[in-house]
């Protein structure tokens, strides 16, 4: 008998008639004399309407208080599924994050998973029961409720997977698989059949809304083996595993949430980029591809998420203020594919058609499975379209 991770994304349980399309594919699996373990994340849009509800009342919510009243949609979520299923004839349970021994660190919203107490979740498989658990939280130390950040229920599912040391992980959503480029913007884009687990946190790290990076760099450390798939159909997904292969580009990502900073100040010394960073990562903020663009005064050119501007600007008024500052709108294409570094014919390609098309690049970036070009500029479909049509075979 195989133990099993399946996690619903919010799309696939929105609302009941979508709820009984996932009790029956959780059916499925369980009639397969599978122990299953269901992972699930809050409907639709909760989680959004969450948020705008609590700004109505605070313009920056406690973080503690947010953990909690966001962990609440999971929760709706696991105990409609679990009730739904009982009604079908089949035995289940839901646990919240903390019922199912999930312990985590102190970082209200961006917390980490530290370890998992599966005794709970072993004790109800063994009274044959299917698991609900409530995705994207857990416990800290201080018996808070945490979570995980967006898109943090997968990572609650390969985290359960790995402790369960369960035998596959599905990941079920509205997408049946990981294409080759956006397929909402490309409509030539094509699904992938495989992918390694370095290919495809290069993928989520760029902005590709699959998987959550986190849970790609879990499933990597403890090897478990993962499956995107939809739950509305029953194709063959995308398997990511361990296994590497040389192979041509593989997909195309473009990522538009990225603002170029730059900082200037008259004079200079050494300490003030370590002062400016440590100030950066004190308020959350990642600040990547930091240039210093002078030797003789503090010019200094690094980009950040756009999620991350509003708190930026606060930081300009309050502990930034003696900079001149800018910040622009800019994109990144990357193009993911284990062994791109070596891949000269389509690098040169790459940057024939953004000099075609005078493309402003602001950086090259080259690693061993993908090449991340930065622009001064967005770029648009057409743009994708012909990368994608030269260089994905």
């Amino acid at each position: 008998m195989e133990t099993i991770v399946l996690k619903f994304g919010g799309s696939s349980v929105a609302d009941n008639i979508k709820l009984n399309i996932v009790a029956n594919k959780i059916i499925d699996f369980y009639n397969q004399n599978n122990k299953v373990i269901v992972v699930v994340s809050a409907q639709g849009k909760t989680t959004d309407n969450l948020i705008k509800e609590a700004k109505e009342l605070s313009y920056e919510p406690n973080k503690r208080e947010m953990d909690v009243l966001l962990s609440t949609g999971e929760q709706i979520s696991m105990s409609k599924l679990a009730i739904l299923l009982n009604r079908l004839g089949y035995k289940a349970v839901s646990l919240t994050g903390w019922q199912a021994g999930i312990y985590t660190s102190d970082t209200y919203q961006e917390a980490k998973v530290e370890y998992i107490n599966t005794e709970r979740i072993k004790k109800e498989l063994d009274a044959n029961n299917i698991v609900i658990i409530a995705g994207f939280q857990g416990i800290n130390d201080k018996k808070d409720i945490t979570t995980f950040g967006r898109g943090g229920s997968d990572t609650s599912a390969v985290a359960i997977a790995a402790a369960m040391e369960a035998d596959h992980c599905y990941i079920f959503s509205d997408v049946d698989g990981v294409y080759s480029t956006d397929p909402n913007k490309i409509t030539d884009a094509k699904k992938i059949e495989e992918l390694s687990y370095t290919e495809m946190l290069d993928l989520s790290n760029e902005g590709a809304k699959v998987l959550h990076n986190r849970c790609v760099e879990i499933a990597q450390k403890y090897d478990v083996l993962i499956e995107t798939g939809s739950t509305f159909n029953n194709n063959v997904g995308t398997l990511i595993n361990s296994k590497i292969e040389e192979s041509s580009v593989k997909s195309i990502v473009e990522n538009d949430n990225l603002f170029l900073i730059t900082l200037k100040y008259d004079s200079y010394n050494p300490d003030m980029l370590n002062k400016l960073y440590f100030i950066l990562m004190e308020n959350e903020i990642i600040a990547t591809n930091v240039i210093n663009n002078s030797a003789s005064s503090f010019n200094i050119s690094f980009t950040i998420k756009a999620s991350d501007l509003g708190k930026f600007q606060e930081l300009l008024i309050n502990k930034l203020s003696k900079y001149n500052s800018t910040f622009t709108n800019i994109s990144r294409i990357s193009l993911v594919g284990y062994g791109i570094m070596n891949n000269t014919k389509a690098i040169k390609k790459t940057l024939e058609i953004l000099k075609i098309n005078a493309i402003d690049i602001f950086s090259i970036q080259l690693e061993e499975c993908k090449l991340s070009i930065m622009t001064k500029e967005k770029v648009n479909c057409k743009i994708l379209e012909q990368l994608h049509n030269e260089l994905i075979k």
